[in-house]
């Protein structure tokens, strides 16, 4: 196996050649990635990137390039609220595939575009193992399940404007939309062919 290595802009400056990661000048263009698994490491990265943003403008938009199989609900929840709490538009556009929590964290931008051969995929939350024990703890992960069911649906019925009995519909499977789809469900806004 060989490892991938971060890819570098080298600028000529008066004290000589300078390197900047790829991700550094992204950063000052106020442009993020969302890509790969959501879990709690990725996310606080992001969250430092969008509040950072914040500070330095409050008003001008953050835009986050989502390419992602999804991944820990609760870490997904934590970066949409911060999203939703941010003064700047987030605007999302889908590289490649949203998929789960990553399609909900796509369709949650206050402007969200999708490249022509982008996918997102909604479904209901999935148990990755089911814990053992008692009735009672059985029961308790189970309605904690339900209800996370129910916050997901609801933020996707709000930012798609279907009912919730819709969402939950389309999520009973894993439901695939191609960019057009996608568009016409109301997960994405356009379908864009530059960046």
């Amino acid at each position: 196996m060989y490892e991938i290595c971060e890819p570098t802009i080298i600028k000529e400056t008066s004290s000589g050649l300078e390197h900047y990661s790829i991700r550094d000048q992204m950063l000052s263009c106020r442009q993020i990635e969302c890509i790969g698994e959501i879990n709690a490491q990725a996310v606080n990265s992001l969250i430092r990137q969008i509040l950072y943003l914040e500070r330095e403008n409050p008003v001008a938009e953050i835009t986050i390039y989502i390419n992602s199989p999804g991944g820990e609900v609760a870490s997904g929840l934590a970066l949409y609220d911060v999203m939703q709490a941010v003064k700047c538009p987030i605007h999302t556009i889908c590289i490649g595939t949203a998929a789960s929590m990553g399609a909900v964290l796509f369709a949650s931008g206050d402007r969200r575009d999708i490249l022509p051969h982008g996918k997102v995929m909604i479904h209901d939350p999935l148990v990755v193992s089911c814990p053992g024990g008692s009735a009672l703890r059985m029961k308790s992960f189970s309605d904690n399940l339900m209800d996370t069911r129910e916050i997901v649906g609801r933020i996707l019925a709000e930012h798609t404007h279907h009912s919730l009995e819709e969402i939950y519909e389309k999520t009973a499977e894993d439901s695939y939309f191609y960019a057009e789809e996608a568009v016409a469900f109301g997960l994405a806004d356009k379908i864009i062919t530059e960046i």
